[in-house]
């Protein structure tokens, strides 16, 4: 699902993904929709479809559908570049995505964040328990300054990561907040580094 560009705003002509799974945080995902529609920035939701043309997922507090038709697996380089940012957000979407069918390879939506972290254009952001997406590729945020929520401090450090207790976080091209209750300060963040990377 993708909604419709604004004609004004810092950041018309951009695309902003936000990755989806059951158990998301409705009024987060309401959030990042309005805030970057009034920035003029296209959002894009994307999940694993396993083969379906779209899949409808309830939201984790009023269990509020939404259904999601971007499919993940197609973000190869070229399809990433199209992105300015990915967001990766609270709730159990995070540890939904890190499925895999095959035990002996990485879930797509990890594959995805593997290309992603190859893009220093690419912003990569992530709320509270978003950073459990990257437990099984840790050395993409090794050494990096990151905040979480406080059930992952120990998986954070245990990556190899530089837990910093604030409430958001920016190391480069990786946003990262520490719950849902500062999604509007992780979506500010995300802006005001487009916003920065566009002069």
């Amino acid at each position: 699902m993708t909604t419709e560009v604004q004609g004004t705003g810092r950041l018309v002509g951009r695309r902003i993904g936000i990755l989806m799974e059951s158990d998301y945080v409705e009024a987060e995902i309401a959030y990042y929709r309005m805030r970057f529609e009034e920035e003029g920035a296209e959002v894009e939701l994307l999940t694993r479809l396993w083969g379906s043309e779209s899949l409808t997922f309830t939201g984790h507090e009023q269990r509020a559908p939404i259904e999601v038709s971007g499919d993940l697996e197609r973000l190869d380089y070229d399809e990433l570049s199209r992105f300015s940012a990915l967001i990766v957000p609270s709730g159990m979407v995070a540890d939904r995505l890190r499925y895999t069918d095959n035990v002996q390879r990485l879930a797509p939506a990890v594959e995805v964040m593997r290309r992603a972290f190859r893009l220093p254009n690419l912003v990569k952001a992530f709320s509270c328990h978003g950073l459990l997406l990257l437990s099984a590729v840790p050395e993409l945020i090794r050494d990096r300054a990151v905040t979480c929520h406080n059930n992952l401090v120990g998986d954070v450090r245990n990556m190899g990561a530089v837990y910093t207790d604030r409430d958001v976080v920016v190391d480069g091209d990786l946003v990262t907040s520490r719950t849902v209750e500062q999604c509007n300060l992780l979506a500010r963040t995300v802006i005001e580094q487009l916003v920065a990377r566009q002069r």
